[in-house]
């Protein structure tokens, strides 16, 4: 069956041989002995044992096909042979595995690999600090970095947000779950921004129009001496909101977003977490803009599966203290060599660009299942970090005349696509939107496979709804 000719009718035929997901005795221990904050395995129940490129298979020997790729980690897929390679090399050279942060051959080498990457005009100026192993870490060592050098305290973030969870990386958050039961964070040092999220634009306008109203709200907030903000230290960004709902902000809003930012002397921190290293169709999401940020935080892929987070800076900013930010596990050597291995092959294969490719083929199948579906509101993204929200045709229009999301719809196409064979993830608001993270070495086969299942599951969710 061909996607392009798939109809709700054809979709659920021939009989498909569907998982079923009784609850195994590992996944029966999870639930009793971890935290009830874990999250993936409430929505994905699987024990995994192998894994290899884009599949891995769980502990009952079912194989599935991984298009969540430890939230866009695996830019190489699962124990890719470059990876291993580096991983085993450092092992047998009996070299340091923990260094905290004196230097080593392996980390200079990644250092030149990254700064290598990285577009001429910041890479000229660049400054790197390894943080702790996790992108928040690396959020939280940002957050430090710019109120030391601005000598300001507030950071202006977007609606729909996220960078992470930790204290200071939670206040930046755009949603509102995980912070209710906190209370006060960072109290009155974050204020939130509308971000152009232009099928739901904060404005109600969406395009150019939109994208115009936008930046001249923020103008004005950083110029209105009653605006009631003070002038502060940063503005963190994400290029593509991820958790948020795969929304990619305007090009056009971008390049004006480092104009303000710019001229009002307040630095620009873009969060590459999970949109660095080839995922959007280039090495790094902000360079479709052509904009060159202050700080870049980086995080998911940089390790080459293994655990690292770096903060890469213009030299202005680079006034803080000796100490300043600090962490034991900021030397992992294997990390720093896989990290280095995966961005040779990142370069040498040119993945950004095959990112971009077999988005545009991933892309143009589910405009086809549009035409069937008009539960597919909006298909958006850039190169493998693509997402489709989920709408109720039925319901009321909103004033750009879009249907409203469908809370139940999501997590049944989830499901649908686990029985399956397929691993998704879901985000945005009322969690409506299901994303799409393959690894970047995904083949056009491979895409039309993952199209072709994501079509029969859909049909079998909007069926059951």
């Amino acid at each position: 069956m061909s996607v392009a000719t798939s109809r709700i009718e054809d979709a659920l035929a021939p009989a498909e041989t569907l998982y079923q997901f009784d609850e195994s005795p590992l996944l029966a221990r999870q639930r009793q002995q971890e935290s009830n904050a874990r999250s993936y395995p409430r929505r994905i129940p699987l024990a995994l044992k192998r894994a290899k490129g884009l599949y891995v298979e769980d502990v009952e020997g079912r194989r599935f096909i991984d298009c969540l790729a430890g939230a866009g980690t695996l830019a190489l897929g699962h124990n890719h042979p470059v990876v291993i390679q580096a991983i085993q090399q450092v092992l047998s050279d009996e070299l340091p595995l923990h260094t905290l942060d004196l230097t080593t051959p392996v980390k200079d080498q990644f250092v030149q690999d990254l700064f290598g990457l990285l577009p001429s005009e910041l890479a000229r100026e660049a400054k790197i600090q390894f943080c702790g192993p996790t992108g928040t870490d690396a959020v939280e060592a940002a957050l430090k970095l710019v109120r030391t050098a601005t000598g300001r305290s507030t950071v202006l973030s977007f609606q729909g947000a996220y960078h992470g969870m930790s204290q200071g990386a939670l206040s930046l958050m755009g949603s509102l779950g995980p912070k209710k039961p906190l209370g006060a964070l960072l109290g009155n040092g974050v204020q939130f921004l509308p971000f152009p999220y232009d099928y739901r634009c904060p404005f109600g306008l969406g395009g150019a129009q939109g994208v115009r109203a936008n930046l001249h709200y923020l103008e004005n907030l950083l110029s209105d001496p009653e605006a009631g903000v003070v002038l502060p230290a940063a503005v963190i960004v994400e290029v593509i909101q991820g958790e948020g709902g795969v929304i990619p902000a305007d090009l056009d809003w971008l390049r004006g977003l480092r104009r303000i930012t710019a001229q009002a002397g307040v630095a620009l921190i873009v969060d590459e977490i999970q949109s660095g290293f080839g995922r959007t169709g280039k090495m790094f999401a902000f360079e479709h803009a052509g904009i060159i940020p202050d700080v870049v935080v980086m995080s998911k892929a940089i390790g080459g599966s293994l655990p690292l987070a770096v903060v890469v800076y213009r030299d202005w900013l680079d006034t803080w203290l000796p100490g300043a930010h600090a962490g034991t596990f900021r030397g992992n050597q294997m990390a720093m060599a896989a990290g280095s291995a995966v961005m040779r092959y990142l370069k040498d294969h040119d993945l950004a660009g095959h990112a971009a490719a077999m988005g545009e083929r991933l892309c143009e199948h589910l405009r086809i299942l549009q035409r069937d579906f008009p539960q597919l509101g909006d298909i958006r993204g850039r190169g493998l970090m693509l997402g489709v929200e989920l709408v109720d045709p039925t319901g009321p229009l909103d004033s750009q005349g879009h249907p409203p999301v469908h809370r139940l719809l999501a997590p049944l196409v989830q499901r649908e696509c686990l029985k399956r064979g397929l691993i998704l993830e879901m985000g945005g608001r009322h969690g409506g939107v299901v994303r799409f993270l393959p690894p970047l070495v995904i083949t056009a086969a491979e895409v039309d496979q993952v199209a072709e299942i994501f079509g029969r599951a859909l049909a079998a969710a909007v069926a059951g709804v």
